[in-house]
């Protein structure tokens, strides 16, 4: 049986297909090398995979997974796999690949993530040919779910919000200075922290202040992320992730006035990335 994985930095999607094509996706909490050590993935797979997947019935596993970008990072993943699934081989790779793979398959295109971060590749049909600097939550992330939620809480405590939002946050989050500051500089995972904001923005998507702040970083990100690769608006702009996925609408408003032809928007890559590998063998 082959499995799959789409790791973001939240959720992690593993899809599991046995000889007859016949699928099952089982999701568990995202795994990232830079915010995770190999006792803290192995937790996972023991705790939320183990429960659903017998490791040794799998032959094969592809991962892709948020953070891995490097070779070093991708051995972390890859040594943690393949103590758990001892009867497969297993090939990482960074998400930003598998976002290729399951909205360009074998075609050219830009491929984009907007999810909990951001990141964005030229893919020839391949392989990724171009690659914009991702800078992560704290230097870039323009467009993610992190990014919007740095910026309403950056406004929250400047005190720049209009005061029906503020009193709307207070009675939904009961926000303080000292916990905020913890949760950004002392706990795990503060992209999530900051990500976690994006339902309650989605849910007040119409108000002028957030209809505002979404085209901005949506605008910041075309800038950065797509406009920088040559012949950018002569192919399709394909876009993975939930924040893309939910505000779709603002996404080709801010698309348009750069001239860019919005592709495919999927929520997850793990059915593209599904067809993906069943076609190749």
């Amino acid at each position: 049986m082959m499995l799959i994985a789409d790791s973001g930095s939240t959720k992690t999607d593993w899809c599991i297909i046995d000889k007859y094509g016949d699928k099952k996706v089982v999701q568990t909490i995202g795994i990232n090398p830079y915010h995770m050590n190999s006792a803290a993935i192995r937790e996972v797979l023991d705790k939320e995979l183990y429960p659903f997947i017998n490791p040794d019935s799998i032959n094969e596993v592809f991962f892709y997974g948020s953070g891995c970008s490097t070779d070093l990072k991708c051995r972390t993943v890859d040594n943690v796999l393949t103590d758990f699934f001892t009867q497969a081989s297993v090939e990482v790779n960074h998400d930003l690949l598998g976002a290729a793979r399951a909205l360009c398959d074998h075609k050219p295109g830009i491929a984009c993530i907007l999810g909990t971060g951001s990141n964005s590749c030229f893919f020839d049909g391949k392989e990724i040919t171009q690659n914009a600097v991702s800078l992560g939550f704290v230097l870039g992330d323009e467009g993610s779910g992190a990014h919007l939620g740095k910026q309403l809480v950056v406004d929250y405590f400047h005190n720049n919000l209009p005061g029906e939002l503020k009193t709307l946050i207070n009675e939904e989050f009961r926000l303080s200075l000292e916990s905020t500051l913890d949760a950004i500089y002392n706990q795990p995972r503060p992209n999530r922290f900051l990500a976690s904001f994006s339902p309650f923005i989605f849910k007040h998507k119409e108000h002028p202040y957030f209809k505002e702040l979404l085209l901005k970083s949506f605008d910041e990100f075309f800038r950065i992320s797509v406009c920088k690769y040559e012949g950018f608006n002569a192919v399709d702009v394909n876009f993975l992730g939930s924040i893309a996925f939910f505000f779709s609408d603002l996404l080709h408003i801010s698309a348009e006035k750069f001239g860019i032809s919005i592709g495919s928007i999927s929520r997850s890559a793990i059915e593209g990335l599904s067809l993906y590998h069943i076609s190749e063998n």
